[in-house]
């Protein structure tokens, strides 16, 4: 499957503005959202190619949000990568149990993110 849309899922301005520019540049289309519960509605309606999520947002936090797209209907078929500062190897290892496909630290490393999505496709 080739990844062409990608939602990007975080709660900061500046996050978010990174991360679209990044992947403008690599010729993505790029949809932003700054909550859990906004990219579960969003992914249902712009079925984006590919999800990178972040984990520690206000409200539903990342890992609830992987664990409701991954299990919906709509959207099983949409990959996770959950990007977040949480960098223990428990988190890594409940994000995957939630339905993540991957799981990046940050600060992001931008030749990572681009293999990793690389992968998917």
């Amino acid at each position: 499957m080739a990844i062409r849309k990608i939602m990007v899922v975080d709660d900061s301005p500046t996050e978010r503005a990174f991360m679209e520019g990044l992947l403008k540049k690599r010729g993505y289309e790029v949809l932003l959202v700054d909550s859990g519960e906004a990219a579960i509605e969003r992914s249902k309606s712009e079925q984006p190619d590919l999800i990178l999520m972040d984990v520690v947002m206000p409200g539903l936090n990342g890992f609830q949000a992987t664990r409701a797209i991954t299990r919906e209907e709509k959207t099983k078929h949409i990959p996770v990568i959950i990007c977040t500062t949480k960098d223990q190897e428990t988190d890594k290892i409940w994000g995957l149990r939630q339905g993540a496909k991957d799981y990046i630290t940050k600060p992001l490393s931008e030749s990572d993110l681009l293999e990793k999505i690389k992968a998917l496709s």
